[in-house]
């Protein structure tokens, strides 16, 4: 258990740091937000770090956007998924309707925008899927909302050190 723990540390001791950005910006729970101060406390330069950072959160975008579909389109035709979850999703969909029509992609590049936790380009997509959104537009609504996200997540990471500073 030792030999593979320090075996794990030499690897990533031995990762470049614009490599560590972009894996740290595809996973759902780091996103952009995360490495972008990663990158920036190891004295990375900001705005190569926000390049490397929208480009590792956008990697995962368009096969999540297509991989809901097809989850979807299979698991729902052949009965896999109970009934309960069909029923959450539609529910879903009819409940909210109304609101996703009148907001559609202004709301979705805002929730990506929002640089919080639990909204980035992961649960953006999620709902790209569950209201049926067009694939194309889907996908530049989410990088607009992650550009947005990703530059004020830069400029308070950079006013956070100059405070500090």
């Amino acid at each position: 258990m030792i030999n593979m723990l320090e075996m794990l540390l030499n690897i990533v001791q031995l990762t470049p740091n614009w490599l560590k950005i972009i894996i740290l910006s595809m996973l759902p729970v780091t996103e952009l937000r995360g490495s972008i101060p990663f990158a920036i406390s190891m004295q990375m330069n900001p705005w190569t770090t926000y390049v490397f950072a929208i480009f590792g959160n956008m990697i995962p975008v368009p096969i999540l956007l297509l991989f809901f579909n097809y989850m979807e389109k299979h698991l729902f035709k052949h009965n896999i998924l109970n009934n309960t979850y069909i029923k959450l999703i539609e529910h879903t969909r009819n409940k909210s309707s109304d609101k996703i029509e009148k907001y559609k992609e202004l709301g979705l590049i805002l929730f990506a925008a929002i640089p919080l936790p639990g909204t980035g380009a992961w649960t953006s997509s999620l709902i790209a899927y569950l209201f049926n959104l067009n694939f194309k537009k889907s996908f530049l609504c989410i990088l607009l909302g992650i550009l947005i996200s990703g530059f004020v997540t830069t400029l308070m990471c950079l006013g956070f050190i100059n405070i500090l500073i």
